[in-house]
């Protein structure tokens, strides 16, 4: 099967993980998987995120300080 060892060395956060390494509520973090800003994997009834996915999102999302506005 094709791409199956894909994910054997990804550690997958909960969203209450995600929420507590971020300081937000839960709802937020569900806000941003449902919107599709936070990638995540649906088990059963329960989300899990990749945590190089967490740190993407926090790294995309670090402001400097030096953006322009137009």
């Amino acid at each position: 099967m094709a791409g199956s060892g894909e994910f054997a060395n990804t550690r997958f956060l909960t969203v209450a993980e995600v929420a507590a390494v971020m300081r937000v509520s839960k709802m937020t973090v569900y806000r941003l998987v449902h919107s599709g800003e936070m990638p995540a994997v649906r088990f059963g009834r329960s989300y899990r995120v990749p945590e190089a996915a967490v740190e993407e999102f926090v790294r995309r999302s670090t402001v400097d300080g030096n953006t322009e506005t137009a």
